[in-house]
């Protein structure tokens, strides 16, 4: 009897054990729940946020455009830029014609406007022989020199023997450039240079050149008064 006494004691204090745990964990369960409500977990997922950011910007009244909208606008920026790189490039080029014509018109205005006492010719056998004109330049006085055979033959020249004279009937020594040796029949005009040492012309106010055909040496040219004064 007392076995079964004891037996039913034990078994009595395990049921009660239990059932105090089950109540107490009951309990703890319902008073944390209660605790809980209300807060949740933060959204980390980023689709969520983009949501968010849209929900949010449209809420600020933002509007978005149509990809047709946003072609039309960069293409018409495009097109403004671009025209307006060409019209600077015009006017760049218009200003630089404007300016090259300026330069060039006093330049032409020289070269068309002969110099005084100019040009001094002479014509034998056919050939004319003329100066255009007398400038200094370079340590020496260059004359402008032009030769056309206008004969029915060709005539040769030897330039070492052109004569060169001054005012006062002193030989000078000078040198000639361009002209050609021989001078075709009917041919066309011919420019060259005769070059005088300015040193020899301190007191000299005009000079005379004289040239003849060679071998033949049947015509003479001679160029009398040509201005240098300084």
């Amino acid at each position: 009897m007392r076995i079964n006494s004891t037996v039913l004691l034990t078994l009595t204090l395990l049921t009660l054990m239990l059932g105090s745990g089950s109540v107490s964990a009951f309990l703890g369960f319902d008073i944390g729940s209660k605790a809980l409500k209300g807060v949740t977990t933060p959204d980390s997922r980023p689709t969520t946020k983009f949501n968010n950011a849209k929900t949010g910007s449209s809420q600020h009244g933002g509007t978005f455009l149509k990809e047709e909208e946003i072609l039309k606008i960069v293409k018409a920026r495009i097109e403004g830029k671009t025209r307006t790189k060409s019209e600077k490039i015009e006017e760049e080029e218009e200003e630089d014609t404007t300016t090259n014509k300026q330069k060039q018109k006093p330049q032409e205005e020289i070269q068309e406007k002969p110099q005084a006492g100019f040009p001094v010719t002479t014509e034998s056998g056919g050939v004319n022989f003329s100066v255009q004109s007398a400038r200094y330049s370079g340590g020496a006085l260059q004359l402008q020199v032009n030769l056309q055979n206008k004969g029915k033959d060709s005539v040769r020249f030897l330039y070492s023997f052109l004569d060169i004279t001054d005012n006062k009937g002193r030989t000078l020594s000078g040198s000639t450039d361009g002209l050609p040796s021989e001078l075709p029949a009917n041919g066309p005009t011919f420019s060259g240079t005769v070059s005088i040492p300015t040193a020899l012309l301190d007191d000299v106010k005009s000079i005379s050149l004289s040239i003849t055909d060679y071998p033949a040496q049947k015509l003479k040219l001679e160029v009398s008064d040509i201005p240098v004064g300084k």
